[in-house]
């Protein structure tokens, strides 16, 4: 067992952040915890960096995502922040892209009307939110496509998408680690706006009402 993959094993076995807690906090100093954390974190994102350029499933997910007619992003809790994320710059290039956010957009909605052009984008990292594997799993059953955004091969959702990047959130604090998920965010982002027919024109289309609507401080 590598290093990489001893320490994933070990930081799976604290499933719960308060087990994190105990683990990794206590009897800390300041300075100690903060070593160890950016040490943490340095070699997390060098890992996925490497992972990223050995593996295709971004490259995949991304082509699954411009295919599509309609796009619907979907995660909760913490997960949600990074839904928002992904909505937001995909939403810059591509058009028909959803947040499913509980109010405005409401996932009964969404499962109502799903067609097999559709294709939903779902966050479920641990712990698994139980509302988003379910809407996940109705959305497929209606016939929609699924990209799963996830942390470990027997996720609940790793064995219902039609694809599914793996992202490792190890960390030395008592949270997973949102740095990795973000860099896989970006990376999924470029290349899918990267590929996107008009992207160009709406990116010129939205600087251009930006600077007309004075959204912006202007140096």
């Amino acid at each position: 067992m590598s290093e990489a993959e001893d320490r994933q094993a070990r930081n799976r076995e604290l499933a719960s952040p308060h087990q994190r807690y105990d683990a990794r906090l206590q009897r800390r100093s300041s300075t100690l915890l903060q070593q160890r954390v950016v040490e943490q974190e340095r070699a997390s994102i060098t890992e996925a960096l490497d992972l990223i350029l050995a593996d295709d499933s971004i490259a995949q997910a991304a082509a699954r995502i411009v295919a599509a007619r309609r796009r619907f992003i979907v995660g909760s809790s913490k997960s949600f922040s990074y839904a928002s994320l992904l909505a937001f710059d995909l939403s810059a290039a591509l058009s028909h892209v959803t947040l499913i956010d509980g109010t405005v957009v409401r996932s009964v909605d969404v499962l109502a009307d799903v067609r097999s052009s559709d294709l939903m984008v779902a966050f479920s990292l641990r712990r698994y939110r139980r509302d988003t594997v379910e809407v996940a799993r109705r959305f497929v059953e209606a016939g929609g496509e699924l990209v799963a955004i996830t942390d470990f091969d027997d996720a609940p959702l790793a064995g219902l998408a039609h694809q599914c990047i793996y992202v490792a959130t190890g960390s030395a604090s008592y949270v997973d680690s949102p740095t990795v998920v973000a860099s896989v965010l970006h990376v999924l982002a470029t290349l899918t706006t990267a590929s996107a027919k008009g992207a160009r024109r709406r990116l010129g289309e939205r600087d251009r009402l930006n600077t007309e609507l004075g959204l912006y401080v202007v140096d």
